[in-house]
């Protein structure tokens, strides 16, 4: 019979229905318990019962997995500096907010404007992240909330704000200098018209332009900071997920072997117990073929006195 493992039972639990969330994990955690694992029963009873925009995105990983690993592997290029695979980024992201319309349709939940944002959001903190730690993958109890966009605009590819009229993130041109003809100072001692001096709007200009690039590059700097502290923080999430799958090889191999030495020690008593019965059985046949040769004697005896 197999054991129920904690891994399992948050599966089973994160799989089900909303409305039975709570009588479900009543009974695994029971489940878990009557194993005798009772830190894992008590672990599992302390899951919180996640929010409709948590629970969707759950189901979203169970059931639209495909979609869900394309969001990671876009967010992963985007980390890596592939600005291309911004396009494939948010094709992910929409085929997966269709899919959770739908999987609230089906369960009879309504697929709110406030609802589907939440998933969204958590999607993008998802994929910024680029796991679900410190969760089970598909065990969120509760929202995520994105990184803002230095963690690589990833937030942003989901939602964007509305840009503002005209050009965005450009700074207003200042305005021509205003000459009035009969106005004080429109001419010089002389009484003769000063020439229309264009050097004073150039340098505004340029210096508009300087400020503007200083600030780009230094949009650019944090970025590329941001890039490498995430692709920092991924590679060693990576690592700790390998050190975690080789883990568990180690203890499936571990309970693989236990199971096997287990059979193996009852095959040896079973062996053991059959050789002693034949042994028992050996030592009847000896004892009756003794008795036989006795009565062959016997009987020889008797004839041969007969013959004297």
């Amino acid at each position: 019979m197999l054991v129920m493992r904690y891994d399992d039972a948050v599966a089973s639990l994160f799989q089900g229905p909303l409305a039975q969330f709570v009588a479900e994990r009543k009974r695994l955690a029971g489940e878990l318990k009557a194993a005798g694992d009772k830190d894992a029963a008590a672990r599992l009873a302390k899951l919180a019962r996640p929010p409709i925009s948590a629970w969707v995105v759950d189901q979203l990983w169970w059931y639209a997995r495909a979609a869900f690993e394309a969001l990671f592997e876009t967010a992963q290029q985007l980390r890596d500096g592939k600005l291309e695979a911004m396009a494939a980024h948010r094709d992910a992201i929409a085929r997966l907010r269709g899919e959770a319309t739908k999987i609230l349709a089906d369960a009879e939940h309504g697929a709110t404007e406030a609802t589907l944002r939440r998933v969204t959001q958590t999607l993008a903190a998802l994929a910024a992240a680029g796991d679900w730690a410190p969760d089970l993958p598909g065990a969120l109890s509760a929202d995520r909330d994105p990184p803002g966009f230095e963690a690589i605009g990833i937030s942003n590819l989901i939602e964007p704000p509305a840009a503002p009229a005209g050009k965005p993130d450009a700074k207003p041109e200042p305005a021509a200098p205003r000459v009035d003809d009969g106005g004080p100072g429109a001419h010089d001692r002389g009484g003769a018209a000063k020439p229309h001096d264009d050097s004073h709007r150039t340098a505004e200009r340029a210096g508009a332009s300087d400020e503007l690039g200083q600030r780009r590059e230094a949009v650019e700097a944090a970025r590329r900071r941001e890039l490498e502290a995430q692709a920092a923080r991924a590679e060693a999430a990576a690592e700790l997920r390998r050190a975690e799958t080789e883990r568990a090889k180690a203890a499936a191999e571990r309970q693989r072997l236990e199971a096997a030495l287990r059979t193996a020690r009852g095959d040896v008593t079973q062996r053991e117990r059959e050789v002693t019965r034949l042994e028992r059985d050996l030592a009847q046949a000896r004892t009756m073929v003794e008795q036989a040769r006795a009565a062959v004697e016997g009987l020889e005896e008797r004839l041969a006195q007969l013959d004297r």
